[in-house]
């Protein structure tokens, strides 16, 4: 099969480009991508599987050429857009461009091509603030620019559910090490504060919690969805649910001289979890980890420490 990844350089893009390759079962895999993030990674140091990796630069805005692009693909994983954080309610105008114009216009084009399957990476963002861990049938109730716009581009995804098989997955937080880092997101950033400077800052209580993946099984389970014959339908996908208080108690294990720092003590923070049992595990597996068994080896990825 031929499959084509919007935002193919991003943090998950390349890990997942890297995947793809390696399956008997892509002929080809097109990374389309206007490398607004300056991030180059995808393209140096990986040599297996080059010759199925064709890079198409472009905007998802760009409605000519993701027509032409589209031809002769089975396959699109459309992972292109604006994320920031913790930013996300910051230039609203950005995010409603490249995460819901972005996505409609990459729907009109999809409506006029022969592609058998998308695969669209939304958000659990678009959940808001939750009480009780969020299922597929919890209401949405996004309150960012992101998670709103994110929202929006999930309602032109659905137009196409009649013509091919469309699956909508809302991710939870990712984290671990990829070439492409984003050291925005909060694990991520934790570490990285970690292991070059020993303190962390955390703003509010540290009380509130959050759901996450780490990019490995991410990756996984996409490549899984390539293959499988699952119903279109909106699934989640998250794995651990932590608070920051918990993350810090982990990465206490692997720095023990570590040092955290609270501000805002009072402001007890933005609350989302998402139940780990998601419909979608009927369909594909994803093995239980554990936390600091994965901090440590992003551990061994750093390749020095400050002094």
């Amino acid at each position: 099969m031929n499959v084509l990844i919007t935002g193919g350089a991003g943090y998950i893009g390349t890990e997942l480009v890297y995947k793809l390759g390696e399956m008997p079962e892509v002929a080809n895999v097109i990374v389309y991508d206007n490398l607004s993030r300056g991030n180059y990674n995808l393209f140096i140091g990986h040599k297996p599987a080059a010759q199925k990796i064709k890079f198409v630069p472009g905007e998802i805005l760009d409605s000519r050429k993701l027509r032409n692009v589209l031809k002769n693909v089975d396959v699109v994983i459309h992972l292109a857009a604006k994320v920031t954080t913790p930013f996300a309610n910051v230039d609203g105008h950005v995010y409603e461009q490249t995460n819901h114009w972005g996505t409609a216009e990459l729907i009109y084009a999809l409506e006029e091509s022969n592609v058998k399957k998308l695969i669209f990476l939304s958000s659990t963002g678009v959940y808001g603030n939750t009480r009780e861990p969020a299922t597929e049938e919890t209401m949405a109730q996004p309150d960012s620019f992101y998670s709103i716009s994110k929202l929006r581009a999930e309602q032109h995804v659905r137009r196409l559910a009649e013509k091919m098989n469309t699956i909508i997955v809302r991710l939870a937080n990712v984290y671990g090490y990829s070439k492409s880092m984003r050291f925005d997101a909060v694990i991520n950033r934790f570490m990285f504060d970690a292991h070059f400077t020993q303190r962390i800052t955390v703003n509010g209580s540290g009380n509130q919690h959050r759901s996450f993946i780490h990019i490995d099984k991410t990756t996984d389970i996409l490549s899984q969805l390539l293959c499988k014959n699952i119903p279109g339908d909106t699934y989640n996908l998250a794995d651990k649910t932590l608070s920051i208080l918990d993350i810090i108690e982990v990465m206490k294990n692997i720095y023990p001289d570590l040092e955290s720092f609270f501000i805002n003590q009072n402001y007890t923070g933005h609350n989302l979890e998402v139940a780990r049992q998601s419909k979608l595990l009927n369909y594909v597996s994803m093995p239980d980890s554990n936390l600091e068994d994965e901090l440590r080896s992003f551990k061994e990825r750093f390749t020095f420490h400050s002094m």
